[in-house]
């Protein structure tokens, strides 16, 4: 029998599990205590049908490992990239695990998540923390890290003009991750509470009242998680321009891909990043990531966390023990 713990558990209805089942050990694998935990978009998004998914959710956590089989771990504050894959088909042969077609993905695919007392990730997911680095930045990492996979996917060179769609979470850690490179970066967003937290490194910010040129931009990234996101991007994309696709939604809508092949739009779906980009990231520039913080909850009040975090205008709500 495994040991009982707390855990936030989707099956049909969002609830607080508390003698849901601790994640056993097997070879390679460590046992994580959660430190932190972060709530984004997706998790919202799975509770309204995505990807079908039943279980633990979570899968932005910083943690310490409890118990490995490899006892070097045992005691070390960790990130962890959330797709297990098998480690033996020919996508992990080219170190490209996060597309394993057996993998499973924490919180997200057939992987009980973080926002639970535990959780369990091959030890070859993590990265160990710096130790300047506090949880709440830390916890950081897996968003962080999709932003920063823009930069792997896409040559963004300095006088590119960048536009951004959306201004939650993601949307402003993607227009940071593009100021690093670019000097011409705007983010679109609906709250101007958001978009001035968002405003550093030189990051332009626009309501989406104030109309954008069409055919203006070099490179659009769609993180507004709204099924019309795409369209608006591929308005704002010049000919032979790029369409970065960020939003991860529920619900279905029309797709007119026309404007794409008249214009010769590059269209590119950027999903999970490297973990030690964004750790490096974090550890080397001065992101505020305090300032997307709106609140922090118990693991015991994780269903009022849960609800917070799908209010109107707010950013980050963290899980801690």
């Amino acid at each position: 029998m495994m040991n009982p713990m707390k855990a936030l558990v989707f099956d049909g209805k969002l609830h607080l599990e508390r003698s849901y089942p601790e994640p056993g050990i097997r070879p390679g694998w460590a046992k994580i205590r959660i430190n932190s935990a972060g709530i984004c978009r997706t998790d919202l998004e799975l509770t309204k049908g995505y990807m079908g998914f039943k279980g633990a959710l979570g899968h932005e956590f910083a943690g310490t490992v409890e118990d490995c089989g490899d006892k070097e771990w045992v005691g070390r504050r960790v990130v962890g990239e959330i797709n297990a894959a098998c480690r033996e088909c020919e996508w992990c042969a080219v170190d490209m695990g996060r597309h394993c077609p057996d993998r499973t993905v924490l919180g997200i695919m057939n992987h009980d998540g973080c926002m639970a007392e535990y959780c369990a990730l091959p030890t070859a997911n993590l990265c160990t923390v710096p130790d300047n680095l506090p949880d709440d930045r830390a916890v950081f990492t897996e968003p962080v890290s999709a932003a920063c996979e823009i930069l792997e996917q896409v040559d963004v060179g300095k006088k590119d003009r960048c536009i951004v769609l959306g201004d939650g979470k993601l949307g402003i850690l993607c227009a940071w991750a593009l100021c690093t490179v670019s000097n011409d970066v705007t983010l679109v967003g609906r709250h101007e509470s958001k978009l001035e937290r968002a405003r550093w490194g030189g990051l332009n910010t626009s309501p989406s009242s104030e109309k954008q040129p069409d055919a203006s931009a070099d490179i659009v990234v769609e993180a507004t998680g709204s099924e019309n996101g795409l369209a608006q991007a591929l308005r704002l994309c010049r000919p032979r321009g790029v369409v970065v696709l960020k939003s991860t939604v529920a619900a279905g809508g029309e797709l007119n891909l026309a404007p794409a092949v008249i214009n010769e739009i590059t269209l590119v779906g950027s999903r999970c990043g490297r973990f030690k980009d964004g750790l490096e990231m974090i550890t080397k520039r001065d992101l505020p990531l305090n300032r997307l913080i709106d609140a922090r909850y118990p693991l015991d009040e994780a269903e009022a966390a849960f609800e917070h975090a799908g209010r109107r205008g707010v950013l980050k709500i963290l899980l801690e023990p």
